[in-house]
This record gives structure tokens, C-alpha cells and sequence, in this order.
């Protein structure tokens, strides 16, 4: 199984980045390689929220929707996105988002996943580790259009 995970800093407060990616129906205007996400459900857990939604992605030859299971959480600021199905064996990732003491907010940003295709896990694993970064860096882009201010990686 493959992961990848960054923490960046950002300007911004952790309840807006966290609405910010809470907007899922906003992805295919922003998100590097997302080329489509319909909504399936959408349902009140408690003090959450659970998403069901299809996100087509789509690179040179290859394009793929799969289903995820998406969990907002606003009382702990954190998102968790559970893989239903599509051409992953397995596929979990994380966002939290909190107050840095100098103002701002700190993402951390964690995905584990693997293909089910071998061949396919082995060919475009270390392009998927850079669409990752870039999906980060797409959230911090549009933070600042949408919030204002600018962006920064934390060390």
C-alpha cells in the first residue's frame, strides 16, 4: 500500500479551509484531474455529515470514477473520505485542519491507497504521489481567491 501525507501552513482559518473542502460539488472546478463528482447522498450523523459521491478522474489515457464515503466532522475540524468502490483495493484519506498560534491554520493532509491492478499500482504510483501534492497545492490556491491572502508550505 502506498501513502502520502504533508502538512502545510496556511493564512487562513481552519474552519474556512475546512469548508473549503467540505465543498465537494466545487471539486472539478479547482481539482487537478477531476474531471467530474456527483453527489449521490448527502445525510445528518449526529453532528455530522456523511457524503456519498462519485468523482471521475481522468489523466492522458486513464479515467476512473469511484465512489468514496465522505465524513465532515465540524466539531474536530477534520474530514475523513472512506473508499466505496471503483479500481482501488483500498483507498482512506484524512484532512485536519488546526489553529497555528501565529495566525492561520496547519493542514495535515494523509492518504493511504493501492490499486487493484498491480501493473497499474507499479506505473502510475509515483505520478500519483505528485497529483497529490498538486491537489494540495489546488486547495491552497483556491483558499486565497476565495479567502484572500497567501499560502505558504510549512517547514
Amino acid at each position: 500500500m502506498r501513502t502520502f501525507s504533508t502538512r502545510r501552513q496556511v493564512s487562513q482559518t481552519p474552519r474556512q479551509m475546512f469548508d473549503l473542502v467540505a465543498d465537494v460539488g466545487s471539486y472539478p472546478c479547482f481539482v487537478p484531474l477531476c474531471e467530474s463528482l456527483v453527489v449521490r447522498t448527502r445525510q445528518p450523523v449526529g453532528e455530522r455529515e456523511r457524503i456519498t459521491a462519485d468523482m471521475t478522474i481522468a489523466y492522458k489515457l486513464f479515467r476512473e470514477t469511484f465512489t468514496s464515503r465522505v465524513t465532515l466532522d465540524p466539531a474536530r475540524l477534520a474530514i475523513t473520505v472512506e473508499y466505496l468502490d471503483g479500481p482501488f483495493r483500498h483507498m482512506e484519506n484524512q484532512w485536519s485542519f488546526a489553529d497555528v498560534s501565529q495566525g492561520g491554520c496547519e493542514i495535515d493532509f494523509r492518504i493511504a491507497y493501492e490499486l487493484r491492478s498491480l501493473p497499474l499500482q507499479l506505473l502510475v504510483g509515483a505520478v500519483f504521489d505528485r497529483i497529490y501534492a498538486r491537489m494540495v497545492e489546488a486547495f491552497e490556491a483556491r483558499a486565497d481567491a476565495i479567502y484572500g491572502g497567501k499560502s505558504a508550505a510549512s517547514p
